[in-house]
């Protein structure tokens, strides 16, 4: 089993795509994950069982896997069965929803991460969106604590960038789990600022893994 220790102060690259998407196929997200461990990221972070599967045999660094059902509320490995079925799919840790948000399958945060931890080797990464969630599942469990859902639960303002203020208000908590930030970093010098307020490890997607939106960002730069 990896050391989470190896993933401090790094890069971890998010290999997604959306549905509909050319890019939306196992073999072309674990060829993209392979890429970004050639620029340097230390992890990956995948979506999907299938995509989880061709990450673990194209990569030598830790997977984070994840399970996304549904679109609103909580949708991001939302029962205990997606997680362990994330865990069997070969990732070294499972990002799930970490918020306080009542779960599809009835069970608590608590016994969801327990459940993980009792049936897996697996490590668990709740994706917060708040002091309180942050706070609520260390308290359940957790093995490393997410900004991912930041701005996207109604609980804080959605920033601009990374919301800086959350990474410097979990350093002043001192929750005694890394906080890896995630969420709007698109630029190097956000990713360093990141670091700069606390997070143990920056998490980066779209401004590295999604040509579609960064095509855009061109694309409207011109438009006159």
């Amino acid at each position: 089993m990896f050391k989470l220790e190896a993933l401090r102060s790094s890069l971890i690259v998010s290999c997604q795509a959306y549905p509909g998407e050319p890019m939306r196929d196992p073999r072309t997200m674990a060829q993209v994950a392979q890429s970004a461990v050639t620029g340097g990221a230390a992890a990956v972070r995948v979506q999907g069982l299938s995509d989880i599967q061709a990450a673990r045999s194209a990569v030598e660094v830790p997977v984070i896997g994840l399970w996304k059902d549904g679109h609103d509320g909580v949708f991001i490995t939302p029962t205990l069965h997606h997680a362990l079925a994330c865990a069997s799919a070969g990732a070294h840790i499972v990002a799930l929803d970490g918020t306080r948000r009542g779960r599809p399958d009835g069970l608590s945060l608590a016994q969801t991460i327990a459940g993980v931890h009792e049936q897996s080797p697996a490590l668990v990464m709740a994706d917060c969106g708040s002091v309180a969630d942050a706070v609520a599942a260390a308290e359940a469990g957790a093995d490393i604590i997410g900004t991912t859902l930041a701005g996207y639960t109604g609980e804080r303002e959605k920033t601009s960038g990374p919301d800086l203020e959350f990474l410097h208000e979990l350093a002043a908590l001192d929750l005694g789990l890394p906080v890896v930030a995630e969420g709007r970093i698109h630029t190097p010098a956000q990713g360093r600022a990141a670091l700069d307020a606390g997070a143990f490890a920056v998490v980066v997607g779209t401004a590295i893994t999604h040509p579609a939106t960064i095509t855009s960002w061109f694309a409207d730069a011109l438009v006159r």
